[in-house]
């Protein structure tokens, strides 16, 4: 709030959605009303969520200015962003305003750092992303656009496109976000970091979970994820005339989930696996639970046979390297 406080661009509103919290924020929020001048408007949920896109969702629905920005409650803005960001899509008449860059900060909001989601190559000015869906497609797969705490987005185009978050335990702002770039025409990269992302412990994020509960945390992402995600780009007609490209994003969803799953799956013995996947699977499947159940334990038994072999195969590499430069070393001799 005091971050937001201090902007040098003053003419916006702030919306605080309360989830049901059970800490002291709704007085935070409260005891800024007055230092606001009525541009401070403070929302409550019926009941908690339990999930970031739901609270979003309404700030949205009560939202009047020309663009979007979310803020978690956890987090920091430099000073200049929203004058920067606003500027930018402006001058540009952007759909989208994309930072490739932000900064990290410990829970002290110390030890800041520019960082960034995305790998490959950064402009460094401000440059509109081709409307090629299919190299979109191919930067989104290479690593590009990551994330929603770096997009200035304008309203319109969101209300136009009924881009809303999905009610998901987790990753409804990947969906979110992912549909911002196959559905913007004006999708402007800047090198701008104006975003400060604490690395708190009370995230929801990096709430501690056992590897039996982060297996299931991941399948429900998976589940909810890849029908989320395939409902929004089928109503778009080039991943229509080319499902290659719609598959190759399905792909690299569960991909990212299904390895996640595989790290915490090797803490556990296989029958459990399966059991923490069937209680997912059985609240979609029914009676398929079963076999899907047992075919992704199958799965992920040979995944650890390939990593151990992989394992195995590096060592010897390695011993084989090293008996060549001590028999090369001896030759020399």
């Amino acid at each position: 709030m005091e971050s937001l406080l201090v902007q040098t661009f003053k003419n916006f509103e702030v919306i605080v959605v309360n989830d049901c919290s059970t800490d002291n924020s709704v007085a935070i929020v409260e005891s800024c009303l007055e230092k606001f001048g009525g541009r401070l408007i403070l929302s409550n949920m019926n009941k908690n969520s339990g999930n970031g896109g739901l609270p979003r969702n309404k700030g949205l629905y009560l939202s009047r200015g020309k663009y979007v920005f979310f803020l978690d409650a956890d987090d920091l803005l430099t000073k200049t962003a929203l004058e920067e960001l606003y500027l930018l899509a402006k001058n540009y008449d952007a759909d989208v305003v994309y930072c490739e860059r932000y900064y990290t900060a410990d829970a002290a909001a110390k030890n800041i750092q520019v960082t960034s989601y995305q790998s490959g190559s950064f402009v460094n000015k401000p440059t509109f992303e081709t409307e090629n869906l299919a190299e979109r497609t191919q930067g989104l797969l290479n690593g590009r656009f990551m994330g929603i705490i770096n997009k200035f987005v304008k309203r319109n185009f969101l209300i136009e496109n009924n881009i809303l978050f999905p009610y998901m335990i987790s990753h409804e702002d990947t969906i979110y976000s992912w549909a911002l770039v196959f559905y913007a025409k004006k999708f402007l990269r800047v090198p701008n970091a104006t975003y400060i992302y604490r690395m708190s412990e009370g995230s929801s994020f990096r709430k501690k979970r056992t590897p039996f509960q982060n297996i299931n945390f991941q399948i429900n992402c998976i589940i909810n994820g890849i029908s989320k995600l395939e409902e929004f780009m089928i109503s778009i007609e080039f991943f229509k005339q080319n499902p290659k490209y719609l598959y190759a994003v399905l792909e690299f969803f569960i991909q990212v989930n299904f390895n996640s799953m595989l790290k915490h799956s090797l803490q556990l013995p296989p029958f459990v696996v399966y059991e923490a996947i069937k209680k997912e699977f059985f609240k979609q499947l029914g009676e398929h639970d079963v076999l899907i159940s047992a075919l992704c334990t199958i799965i992920n038994t040979q995944q650890k046979i390939l990593m151990t072999n992989q394992q195995k195969f590096n060592q010897f590499a390695a011993q084989s390297q090293q008996r060549i430069a001590e028999l090369e070393a001896q030759l020399k001799k």
